[in-house]
C-alpha cells in the first residue's frame, strides 16, 4: 500500500511541535497533542539515530510484561527517554564542534581527529543491529539501563584518554551503547501505549535527538573552546550518569518485545535493487559529512572564527535541518517523492560547492549554511516515503538498514572529507562535497530507473 507524503510527515516533528518542544520540556504536551493528529509515527531523527527504530517499535507486538499491571505508564518516563536521547545526540555529534581543539592537545591534524565521527558512524551501523537482536531476551528497562551507562563509561573515556587511539575505542565503545538505547528507547515508548497515542510519544521521545543537534552540539562547541575539549565530553558524562539513574527508576521492570531479526535482515540484503534504493540514504547523507564534519576548520581557515562564530553557525545549521525536516513532508505531498528527491539532490550538487568560495562575509555565511542544511535534511520523508511503498510488509526491517546507511553515508562522507583536507586543505571541501552530491544523483536516478516492482497488497 503506497502512503501518502502526510502519513510519512507523521512520522517526524510537526512544525508546531518542534517549536513549542524547543521553549522547554514543559511543553512536551503540546507536541503530543500535535502529533497526535497524525497517525503512525517514524519519526525521523534530524541527524542520524531516530530514522527507523520508531517504525519498528510501532509494529512490534505487545509486550510481554511481569509483575506489571494495567495502568497508565509512569507520566515521568517520556520525558526521561528524550532527555537520555539528548544526552546520546550531544555525545554522538559533539565531536564535529571540538576538532580543533581537540586535535591542537592530542597532537593530530583536522582530518585524523574527524576520523572520531567516521569510526562512531561505522560502529553504530555495524553494533546496532546486532546488539538488539542480541540482547532481545533481556528485559528492557536493564538494556536501557546497561546501553546508557556504556555511553556513559565511553564518554568519560572520552574526558579522560591521554592519546589518540584510546579516544578512538571509547567512541567505538559509546556507538555500541548509543546503537542499543535508540531503537530500544522507541520500542518501549511504543509497547506501553496503545496505537492511537504511540505518535505523540514517539514524537516526545525523538525530540531529544532534534534538540542535540540544535542545542548540544553547538553548546558543547562553545564549551570545548572555552574550557577545552574535555570539558565538551564531561559535560555529556554529568548528564548521562543521573538519567541513567532516572532510566532505572521510570522503565518498568519485566518489558520485552520481538525485535527484528537477522535472518529478516539477511532476506532484505539480499534484494539488489531494493538494497540501490535504501543505500541512496547513504550517498546523500555522505555528500553533506564530506563537508559538514570539518565546518570547524574550514570556518577556522577561511573566515577567521573562533569558538562564537562556529557554535553560532552549527546552531545555524541545526535550526535548518529542523526546518528541512518539515519541508521535505511538504515537498513530498505537492511533488511526490521522485520529484522531491530529485530536486534535492540537484540542490545539494549546487550548494556545497559554494564553501570552496569562502571567505564571504559572515551573514552570508550564515544564510548559506541555513540554506544547506534545510535543502539536506528535507529529503529523508521522501526517501522514507519511496523505501515504505517498496517494502510494502516488510517496511520495518527496510527501513532498519535505511537507520544504518545514514550511519554508514556519515562514516563514507567524513572519510571522503579527510582525504580531501589532507591532500588539497579545507578549499577542496565544497567542491569534493558537490561532486558526491553528483554522484548520489546519479545513484538516484539508477535506483529509479532499476526499482523494483512495488509489493501487492490486498
Amino acid at each position: 500500500m503506497v502512503r501518502s507524503a502526510a502519513s510519512i510527515r507523521s512520522m517526524s516533528f510537526t512544525v508546531s511541535s518542534k517549536l513549542r518542544l524547543c521553549l522547554g520540556m514543559g511543553h512536551l504536551r503540546a507536541v503530543w497533542r500535535t502529533a497526535a493528529t497524525s497517525g503512525r509515527c517514524c519519526v525521523i531523527d534530524s541527524r542520524f539515530h531516530a530514522t527507523v527504530q520508531s517504525q519498528i517499535a510501532s509494529r512490534a507486538p505487545a509486550p510481554h510484561k511481569s509483575g506489571m499491571t494495567d495502568a497508565a505508564p509512569n507520566r515521568l518516563l517520556i520525558p526521561v527517554l528524550s532527555a537520555a536521547n539528548f544526552v546520546i545526540g550531544m555525545g554522538a555529534f559533539v565531536v564535529v564542534g571540538v576538532l580543533e581543539p581537540l586535535g591542537r592537545d592530542l597532537g593530530v591534524g583536522a582530518a585524523q581527529a574527524g576520523s572520531l565521527m567516521t569510526v562512531y558512524a561505522m560502529a553504530y551501523a555495524v553494533l546496532s543491529p546486532l546488539l538488539v537482536s542480541l540482547m532481545g531476551g533481556v528485559g528492557r528497562r536493564r538494556v536501557l539501563a546497561i546501553a546508557l551507562a556504556l555511553f556513559a563509561l565511553a564518554t568519560a573515556l572520552s574526558a579522560l584518554v591521554g592519546s589518540f587511539w584510546l579516544l578512538t575505542l571509547s567512541r567505538v565503545l559509546a556507538a555500541a551503547g548509543a546503537g542499543m538505547f535508540t531503537p530500544v528507547a522507541a520500542a518501549v515508548a511504543a509497547t506501553l501505549y496503545p496505537p492511537e497515542q504511540r505518535a505523540r510519544v514517539l514524537a516526545a521521545v525523538f525530540f531529544g535527538l532534534t534538540l542535540a543537534q540544535v542545542a548540544g552540539v553547538p553548546g558543547g562547541s562553545f564549551i570545548a573552546y572555552t574550557f577545552g575539549w574535555r570539558w565538551a565530553f564531561a559535560t555529556v558524562l554529568l548528564v548521562a550518569v543521573p538519567c541513567t539513574v532516572l532510566i532505572w527508576r521510570h522503565v518498568p521492570a519485566g518489558l520485552r518485545f520481538q525485535p527484528v531479526t537477522l535472518g529478516d535482515l539477511a532476506r532484505i540484503m539480499g534484494q539488489g535493487r531494493l538494497m540501490l534504493a535504501t543505500l541512496f540514504t547513504g550517498a546523500f547523507l555522505g555528500a553533506i559529512y564530506v563537508l559538514y564534519t570539518y565546518a570547524a576548520p574550514l570556518l577556522s581557515q577561511t573566515m577567521g572564527f573562533g569558538r562564537d562564530g562556529i557554535s553560532l553557525a552549527l546552531a545555524v545549521f541545526g535550526a535548518g535541518a529542523v526546518a528541512g525536516n518539515i519541508l521535505g513532508g511538504v515537498m513530498a505531498d505537492a511533488l511526490g517523492w521522485r520529484r522531491t528527491l530529485i530536486a534535492l539532490t540537484a540542490a545539494q550538487v549546487v550548494i556545497t560547492p559554494v564553501f570552496s568560495l569562502l571567505p564571504l562575509p559572515a551573514g552570508w555565511v550564515f544564510v548559506l549554511f541555513f540554506v544547506w542544511a534545510v535543502s539536506g535534511w528535507s529529503f529523508m520523508a521522501g526517501q522514507q516515503l519511496r523505501l515504505i511503498a517498496l517494502a510494502g510488509p516488510m517496511a520495518p526491517v527496510v527501513l532498519a538498514l535505511n537507520a544504518a546507511a545514514i550511519y554508514l553515508g556519515a562514516a563514507g562522507g567524513s572519510a571522503i572529507g579527510a582525504i580531501l583536507l589532507q591532500t588539497w586543505g579545507v578549499g577542496a571541501l565544497g567542491l569534493g562535497g558537490g561532486l558526491a552530491a553528483a554522484l548520489a544523483l546519479l545513484h538516484l536516478l539508477a535506483s529509479i530507473r532499476w526499482a523494483p516492482a512495488a509489493p501487492r497488497t490486498a
